[in-house]
């Protein structure tokens, strides 16, 4: 059984930045492509972005296209997602998950780490 544990999450004033890691472990990472889900209060879990196994192909959702970007480290077994220009609508819980279809999740999720961007 897979095991992804976040960090990274935080306080930031709008416009500043934040560096989300999972760490993965229990399986061979680089057979997955990877993902970031986020859930913000009172709102249904969405699709952030993903990455293919390699790394060779991103995608996002189209409200952070410029301002996120998704990499990873097979070496690692690290999957990271780079956040700059945060807006308060930003705001959630963070969360990664194994195996995406798209903008479809796959059944491993992490425990998730919260990201607040301040006004």
């Amino acid at each position: 059984q897979v095991q992804l544990v976040e960090s990274g999450g935080g306080l930031v004033q709008a416009g500043g930045s934040l560096r989300l890691s999972c760490a993965a472990s229990g399986r061979t990472f680089s057979s997955y492509a990877m993902g970031w889900f986020r859930q913000a209060p009172g709102k249904e879990r969405e699709f952030v972005a993903a990455i293919s196994r390699r790394g060779g192909s991103t995608y996002y959702r189209d409200s952070v296209k410029g301002r996120f970007t998704i990499s990873r480290d097979n070496a690692k077994n690290t999957v990271y997602l780079q956040m700059n220009s945060l807006k308060p609508e930003d705001t959630a819980v963070y969360y990664c998950n194994e195996g995406p279809m798209g903008d479809h999740p796959g059944a491993n999720w992490g425990q998730g780490t919260q990201v607040t961007v301040s006004s």
